[in-house]
């Protein structure tokens, strides 16, 4: 059986839950910023949301934007579209699976998730997905929710309450919602040739008494100069990777950038409307500006 999927759809997450994360947001801006390959071909942004992070992506040809839910791409799109500085035509939106993208093998230079990992049940099928479609050669930016950050372990070490910051298995607090040991992420990531390069450690303030005192640009500049020095300690609750891509073959990208979803077929026809795999004959509706992968 597939895993569950955590579906944002209709959800109020833009205007309800990222309010007063101001400081979380800049900090996060900050280690993208340092770690993110400025320029290349192809880049998918996996879980983009409401394409918070799409001012990253100006030196890339083609941008994806992969989500599974409808509205909140919705969002992106009218977002993006309205600031001409983002070149809107550059974007793509698809509505798809984490698990089943509609990507062809070697399809892309770069691929990101940010504040996504932390909602995956199935760590090592995501990872090989990202693998299969990210080139030899090519990078995986990435964030996860740390399992072991301070606050936690000063938690276990006092009441010796579960759940073990040390343990290797993730922590599910929530249905769908992880804490990882970075141990466990890393050996993942080996396990699908992917090699860290950078690791950086962001929103070490996360504390609400904090952030009510100190203004966000203040506390997210402190951040930003502890990131890469603090990284190795593993203590702040999030933390982000840059990982090469090691799988053997030629690093040049594929020049098909689909893969029908159904029977794997990279023989796919584009139109205005729709895009229709011609080995299986499935068509993918493009609604609204985005191709609608999730109905198989």
């Amino acid at each position: 059986m597939p895993p569950d999927i955590c579906d944002y759809e209709n959800s109020p997450w833009r205007t309800d839950f990222w309010r007063g994360r101001d400081y979380e947001d800049r900090a996060e801006r900050i280690a993208l910023a340092q770690m993110l390959p400025p320029r290349g071909a192809r880049l998918c942004e996996i879980g983009a949301g409401f394409g918070r992070l799409a001012d990253f992506y100006r030196g890339y040809e083609r941008v994806i934007l992969l989500d599974y839910s409808r509205s909140m791409l919705r969002d992106a799109r009218e977002q993006i579209t309205s600031r001409s500085t983002l070149h809107a035509s550059r974007f793509t939106f698809a509505a798809a699976d984490l698990y089943n993208l509609p990507l062809a093998d070697n399809a892309l230079d770069t691929a990101v998730t940010v504040r996504v990992l932390h909602h995956v049940a199935d760590i090592p099928r995501a990872f090989a997905e990202i693998a299969r479609v990210t080139r030899p050669n090519g990078t995986y930016v990435l964030e996860h929710a740390n399992k072991r950050h301070l606050k936690a372990i000063l938690r276990y070490l006092i009441t010796r309450r579960a759940p073990d910051p040390f343990a290797r298995e993730p922590y599910e607090f929530v249905k769908l919602n992880f804490d990882f040991h970075p141990r466990y992420i890393v050996e993942h990531l080996r396990a699908v040739n992917f090699t860290v390069q950078d690791k950086r450690a962001v929103s070490t303030f996360r504390v609400a008494p904090l952030k009510r005192i100190v203004p966000a640009r203040v506390l997210a500049a402190l951040d930003g100069i502890l990131q890469s020095p603090t990284a190795s300690l593993d203590l702040s609750p999030s933390i982000f990777l840059r990982a090469e891509s090691r799988k053997p073959g030629a690093s040049a990208l594929n020049e098909s950038l689909w893969r029908c979803p159904a029977c794997h077929s990279t023989d796919i026809a584009e139109s205005r409307d729709a895009l229709s795999c011609r080995a299986c004959s499935r068509v993918y509706s493009i609604v609204d500006g985005i191709v609608d992968f999730k109905d198989l």
